[in-house]
């Protein structure tokens, strides 16, 4: 991992999180499965730290069908038992079951739009917001974007989904770019959401 790059603050604690922010953090996803492996493990974040989640990463995928929306919706009761048993993941019933009911309402709105992408990014008017944050205490736990989508979200069923976690999910998946303008992935990230306002608007 290259040490010498500017970074947000918060993925400075390990590699792992410097990967993460490196690689994915902010870069715009439309891709359904994607999106749905970050719907549970934003899930599962509730409450606790993202590096905590994102050491349990392959776990999930191991445990969610390889973050599959048809196969997880289909998990039976014994099914939701045995992830309870299961350490590489987050062990609460809640959680496990959410995770079920959420796929079970992602496909609703698959059929519903033809993509979960589709209606997700309509809540941001099709294309990332750009902030130019300087210091990341300027960086709001939510908005007033994240606060409608979030209900939107919990009106179709799905748990788990708070504005905070909805807010987070935002920015993972860069429907907002919140790198900070001195960050080394802020302009990478501005210009791959310039490409979607462009290609929106062409």
């Amino acid at each position: 991992m290259t040490t010498d790059l500017t970074r947000c603050p918060w993925s400075e604690c390990n590699p792992a999180m410097q990967r993460y922010h490196d690689e994915e953090w902010a870069a715009p996803v439309h891709d359904d499965k994607r999106l749905f492996e970050f719907i549970i493990l934003e899930g599962a974040q509730a409450g606790l730290s993202w590096n905590t989640i994102l050491n349990r990463r392959d776990g999930y995928r191991e445990a969610f069908a390889g973050f599959d929306p048809v196969a997880v919706a289909s998990f039976t009761d014994s099914r939701a038992a045995a992830l309870m048993e299961n350490p590489a993941i987050i062990r609460n019933r809640a959680k496990i079951m959410s995770a079920i009911s959420n796929a079970q309402a992602f496909l609703a709105i698959q059929e519903e739009f033809g993509s979960f992408a589709i209606w997700m990014w309509d809540f941001v008017g099709g294309r990332p917001i750009q902030h130019r944050f300087k210091e990341q205490s300027e960086i709001p736990a939510v908005t007033a974007e994240a606060e409608a989508w979030s209900k939107a979200l919990r009106e179709r069923g799905f748990r788990f989904m708070g504005p905070t976690i909805c807010y987070a999910h935002m920015q993972a998946v860069g429907m907002v770019n919140d790198h900070l303008i001195s960050c080394h992935r802020f302009e990478p990230c501005a210009q791959l959401g310039a490409s979607i306002a462009g290609s929106a608007g062409g």
